[in-house]
């Protein structure tokens, strides 16, 4: 039989499976790039300001992402908790994306607005002072630790290769507006930014 030619060689058989894994990421993949829906921002979003970008690296940084989704499935229980499903056009200016596959903590695709900045502070110190049956670490550090204004511009100058349409102006301006900042400061404006464009969508 054929398949006992493919199985008795392993050359072959390794270059059989990377080709239908090929062929299947390319059938995959490549639509996606040709689709607007995800090539395109979504109706109001717009790139992270100097300030929403470093919280975002400290978000990053901190590994918020291990625990906190940021994608909203289409599934009622999901839209009826949390809103609007995610829609492909939020992430655009995402890099790297915040999607996140766990759920120790809630999804915070749609936290921004949702409390006040001493809220976020006071829950960034200690959660349990506000969610008594949290186990979210504290991050009391953050108050401490300034933004280096510095590297923000190299940070926009490197995402305005990957598409982010950040101007000269913007770039140039950076420093001025992180200037001093700290690092929960930061976090907290990154976290008070997400899903804004979608309640201009309800």
């Amino acid at each position: 039989m054929k398949h006992d030619i493919i199985e008795r060689r392993l050359g072959l058989l390794a270059v059989l499976i990377a080709l239908v894994i090929s062929v299947g990421g390319l059938v995959e993949i490549v639509p996606l790039y040709l689709s607007g829906q995800v090539t395109k921002a979504s109706p109001g979003v717009k790139p992270l300001d100097p300030l929403q970008l470093e919280g975002r690296d400290i978000y990053v940084r901190e590994g918020c992402y291990n625990c906190h989704s940021q994608m909203i499935r289409p599934l009622r229980a999901e839209t009826e908790r949390y809103g609007h499903y995610s829609m492909a056009g939020e992430s655009v200016y995402d890099h790297p994306f915040q999607f996140g596959s766990k759920r120790t903590g809630p999804d915070l695709a749609r936290v921004g607005g949702r409390y006040s900045d001493d809220w976020h502070r006071v829950h960034l110190r200690n959660p349990r002072d506000v969610v008594p049956e949290s186990n979210m670490p504290d991050f009391p550090w953050l108050e401490q630790r300034t933004i280096d204004a510095a590297l923000t511009p190299r940070k926009m100058r490197a995402l305005r290769t990957v598409g982010v349409p950040y101007t000269d102006e913007q770039i140039a301006a950076a420093p001025a507006a992180v200037q001093g900042q700290s690092e929960m400061n930061a976090l907290i404006a990154y976290l008070q930014g997400l899903g804004l464009a979608s309640q201009t969508w309800n």
